[in-house]
């Protein structure tokens, strides 16, 4: 399948979908720091990987891409401490820290799919191509 849009990325989808599982979950959470670090964190994900596919170039896509396979780190740090203080449950926690480490390495994936170095111009960025994410898929 052709890259036409941000919505048609199986990563962006399921980041998402873990987006809209974690909100849910710690809608309730008594600690309202963590619980809005843990929402932010998460939906960042998505957001990120959208803004990225906007932008006019295909470097700028890399570095958004690179800023959500970020935030699913920091997303495993708050699911940890949330866990460990007893505030969502240890099979929600496992659940979710897996989902993430899957993201993140999809988002690996696509990260090299896109920056080979040796594609690079001479002004530093990658080349803009017309589906850039057909191999990705």
């Amino acid at each position: 399948m052709a890259y036409s849009s941000f919505e048609n990325l199986e990563v962006w989808r399921r980041a998402c979908d873990l987006a809209v599982e974690i909100c849910r979950e710690v809608a309730d959470m008594r600690l309202f720091a963590l619980r809005n670090q843990l929402q932010r964190a998460v939906i960042s994900i998505p957001s990120n990987i959208a803004e990225g596919s906007e932008r006019d170039s295909t470097g700028d896509f890399v570095r958004f891409l690179r800023i959500a396979k970020g935030s699913t780190a920091e997303l495993r740090t708050q699911l940890i401490i949330a866990t460990r203080l007893g505030l969502i449950s240890d099979e929600f926690s496992a659940r979710a820290t897996d989902e993430a480490r899957q993201i993140g390495a999809m988002l690996q994936g696509l990260i090299r799919s896109l920056g080979s170095s040796s594609l690079k111009d001479e002004s530093g960025y990658l080349p803009v191509h017309d589906n850039p994410l057909d191999e990705a898929e």
